[in-house]
């Protein structure tokens, strides 16, 4: 069970990359950009996710 299980979808829907503004998904233990051209992954800390583009890491999908 990740932390999206604990928040309502009204607040899912609004939850975005900060950088493109794009949705986002749970991927492990972080938040994953859903646009493949930026594709930043921000980490969750204590069910919480922190969307600071200094925190993000890059999580480029290869294949």
């Amino acid at each position: 069970m990740g932390w999206f299980d604990m928040i309502p979808a009204v607040l899912l829907d609004i939850l975005a990359c900060p950088v493109c503004r794009t949705s986002v998904h749970e991927k492990g233990d972080q938040v994953v950009c859903d646009d493949p051209a930026c594709a930043l992954a921000y980490p969750v800390q204590d069910g919480i996710p922190v969307m600071l583009v200094g925190e993000a890491t890059s999580d480029i999908r290869k294949g």
